[in-house]
């Protein structure tokens, strides 16, 4: 159960928020429910009235210390609501404007109701793109964009290896590829999750739990392998990962849910053929406001025309933060997840 450490009221009036925190790194127990006061937003910041608010894997990451942030720390890097109120200097949003944002340690502090935040990271969103869809897809969303459109030249009859492909990103890649005229090859955990990932685009599935996955990949490649492999899973996966590629491939190192990859010799890509490994971060592609802008521009304009959906499969309230980091981390969930306000 998430622990409430101050009571939820302002006997001062003005704005209050219902924050999740962290003061110190572990399981899921160490978030916990308190209230603070929203001022008036600075310069160059909003106040920002939260609708819906991502849940990602990553957020765990902050949580367990793979990712350090300073303690005591707000949770979540994802969420999309209504601007309440500008700062001096903030002219790239007004107030009523629906956005969204997603980040790093910049945008930490998103599983609140109300916060102030910088204007930078914000995303205006476009007409047809609910906010409940929007928190839900911003992050995956970018990822699938960059990984898609930047990671590698990509061209029709191209094969890729997608892991963890009934996740939320997964299911984005999915349909994206299948636009793209890629054969997506997705591994899953269960025959559940397959016919998800199946229905979303994937042209086979290897279920890990009971198939080899590098064998089953040759099979289905006539022994060439693929072009690709993006890999979310990290530690149990890595080593299959490289061996389903063909001569020259690219391994995209996306995630570490199992934990992180061993410390290795890179010889192992010479001696699998010559292969290229790379281990990309959202920041550094959406680092550049004209390439985000690009980026955004081309997820969203997919899933306002309905090319893409976006399968919102897990709400949560704030609340049960701690119940929702634990269906994550035990791959309970398909699809995205959200909180909502």
């Amino acid at each position: 159960m998430l622990s409430v450490r101050f009571p939820l009221s302002n006997p001062r009036g003005g704005h209050v928020a219902q924050v999740i925190q962290f003061d110190r790194i572990g399981e899921p127990e160490v978030l916990y429910s308190t209230s603070v006061e929203v001022g008036r937003p600075g310069p160059g910041q909003v106040r920002l009235r939260h609708v819906a608010v991502g849940l990602n894997y990553a957020d765990t990451y902050f949580r367990n210390g793979t990712y350090p942030v300073p303690l005591p720390s707000g949770m979540g890097v994802e969420a999309a609501g209504i601007v309440e109120d500008v700062g001096e200097g903030v002219t790239s949003v007004a107030v009523g404007d629906r956005v969204t944002y997603t980040g790093f340690t910049n945008t930490l502090g998103a599983y609140s109701t109300e916060r102030l935040i910088d204007a930078a990271p914000l995303i205006k969103l476009p007409e047809g793109i609910a906010l409940e869809t929007a928190a839900a897809m911003t992050m995956r969303g970018l990822t699938s964009a960059y990984l898609l459109r930047r990671i590698y030249p990509f061209k029709a009859g191209d094969t890729l290896l997608l892991h963890a492909a009934a996740g939320g990103v997964g299911l984005i890649v999915a349909q994206w590829a299948k636009l793209l005229g890629l054969t997506v090859i997705g591994t899953v955990s269960t025959e559940e999750k397959a016919a998800v990932a199946l229905a979303h685009g994937c042209t086979h599935t290897i279920n890990y739990s009971v198939e080899d996955v590098a064998q089953r990949v040759r099979e289905l490649t006539h022994g060439v392998g693929v072009s690709v492999v993006f890999d979310s899973v990290g530690k149990t996966t890595f080593e299959a990962s490289l061996d389903s590629l063909k001569r020259r491939g690219l391994m995209v190192c996306v995630g570490t849910a199992s934990g992180p990859v061993p410390p290795f010799n890179p010889h192992i890509l010479a001696r699998k053929g010559s292969l290229f490994l790379t281990r990309p971060a959202l920041a550094d592609y959406i680092a550049d406001p004209v390439e985000k802008a690009e980026l955004a521009a081309e997820i969203f304009g997919h899933v306002a025309a309905g090319r893409i959906r976006i399968e919102i499969n897990q709400r949560y309230a704030l609340e049960d933060a701690v119940q929702a980091h634990r269906d994550l981390e035990a791959r309970k969930t398909t699809g995205s997840s959200i909180f909502v306000i």
